[in-house]
């Protein structure tokens, strides 16, 4: 699986020590930035995230921030992004399997490394159930986007 990775300057050393523990599992990464602790905008880290994966240069995506909240805000504004903010496996994985999560947001402030490996071990591991119920939901999720904007 192809996985892009974003964070801010909270993010980023959780960030870098996910995609080298991402490419190491033998998924293929392209990492966004930030490369540095040097304050930057949260928002333009999440966006060329989600937009990796709705251009199809990745299967799916992870975004880091301080709290996690802002970037899966910001990554849930483009259109065919459906971005979970996670701080349990299980969250990781029901996101995929129920809802056909293909982001997730990560606190770096929140958890620690430990966890945020095993969260996205999950969340990498899991697929969507195809489930009817689970289907429909997610037409209707698809219909609010498509009625009111991402």
């Amino acid at each position: 699986m192809h996985i892009a990775i974003a964070a801010d300057h909270a993010g980023f050393p959780l960030k870098e020590a996910l995609a080298a523990e991402i490419a190491a599992s033998g998924h293929s990464v392209t990492d966004l930035g930030t490369h540095s602790e040097d304050p930057v905008d949260y928002p333009d880290f999440a966006e060329a995230a989600a937009r990796a994966v709705t251009d199809g240069r990745a299967d799916r995506a992870i975004v880091v921030c301080g709290s996690g909240a802002g970037a899966a805000i910001a990554a849930n504004k483009v259109k065919g992004v459906r971005c979970a903010l996670a701080h349990d496996t299980y969250t990781a994985h029901q996101a995929v399997e129920h809802d056909d999560a293909n982001v997730i947001a990560l606190g770096a402030r929140i958890i620690g490394a430990a966890l945020a490996s095993e969260i996205v071990q999950a969340f990498l591991a899991a697929e969507f159930s195809r489930e009817d119920r689970h289907r429909r939901r997610l037409g209707k999720v698809i219909d609010l986007e498509d009625r009111f904007g991402a």
